[in-house]
This record gives structure tokens, C-alpha cells and sequence, in this order.
């Protein structure tokens, strides 16, 4: 096997009993660092602070990753101009922080002879959300929900 010292030098091919002798002798342990290659490669080094700073690495890792959240809102047919614009307003907030937006437009008893509706105005918040994000698909009808996903537009770096 091949042995890296605890300085980073190489220590060259030598046998699984040598490679432990020098582990011994830095009072560090043997790892195997990678046991596909030909030889398989292994490092003197303190193993419990590898360890820490390979946990310490993945924790900064997932600390930066954001999980993108798939947030709701509820419309009817008949809604008024103002509550539209809450609504609106708060797909704009659930849009910046990344965050889908699943848009349902409930249907109840007779209101569903209104489908043109419906679709309007989900066109309606695309048109209007265009900026802050984009649809996934056209409006579609699922039982006595219309409804439509969008997701935001990615930023430029």
C-alpha cells in the first residue's frame, strides 16, 4: 500500500506491517484514504480531528443549501380586486425567498359552470407574477380545483 506521512510526504510502497510501524512511531493512525486505487492509499494522520473537519466541511456545505418550500394559496372564482391583490402580494414574498407557489382556485357548487373564469384569472397572477417567477404549466383542472405552479425565475451571478 501506498503511505502518506502526516506531513503530507510521500512515504512510497511498503507493506501493511510497515505501514502500521510508522503509524505507531508518529503515535497517529493509519486511514485508508482511497481503496479502489492500485495500490490502496492510506494516510498517517490524527483521525478524530479528520473527522471534526470533515463533519465541520459537510455542516458549511448544508448550511448554504436552501431547500426550496412549496407554498399554497387559495383563490375563488369571485374574488375582489383588493384581496386579489393581497394575494398577489404574497406570492411576490413567497417568490423572492425561492420558494414555489402553488396557486389552487377552488371551485364550489354552481361556480364550477365558471371555468373560463377560473382560467382567467389564473392567466391573470402569470401575467402579473412574470417578473418574479414563471409557470411550470398552464392552469389545470384537478376535480373542482384549477390550479397552476410556479416557480422563481433564477437569479443571475
Amino acid at each position: 500500500m501506498r503511505v502518506i506521512g502526516p506531513n503530507s510526504e510521500q512515504l512510497g510502497v511498503v507493506n501493511i506491517r510497515r505501514a502500521i510501524e510508522l503509524a505507531r512511531e508518529h503515535e497517529l493512525d493509519l486511514v485508508e484514504v482511497s481503496p479502489t486505487s492500485k495500490p490502496p492509499v492510506c494516510r498517517i494522520i490524527n483521525y478524530s480531528k479528520y473527522k471534526y473537519d470533515q463533519e465541520k466541511k459537510e455542516r458549511r456545505v448544508k448550511k448554504n443549501q436552501k431547500i426550496a418550500q412549496l407554498k399554497q394559496i387559495r383563490l375563488k372564482p369571485h374574488i375582489d380586486e383588493h384581496d386579489y391583490q393581497i394575494k398577489l402580494r404574497q406570492a411576490v414574498t413567497f417568490l423572492s425567498k425561492k420558494d414555489k407557489v402553488k396557486v389552487n382556485l377552488f371551485f364550489r357548487g354552481r361556480e364550477l359552470s365558471y371555468k373560463e373564469q377560473g382560467e382567467k384569472i389564473l392567466k391573470r397572477v402569470i401575467a402579473d407574477l412574470l417578473e418574479h417567477g414563471q409557470a411550470e404549466k398552464s392552469p389545470s383542472m384537478e376535480g373542482r380545483i384549477m390550479s397552476v405552479l410556479i416557480i422563481p425565475k433564477a437569479s443571475k451571478v
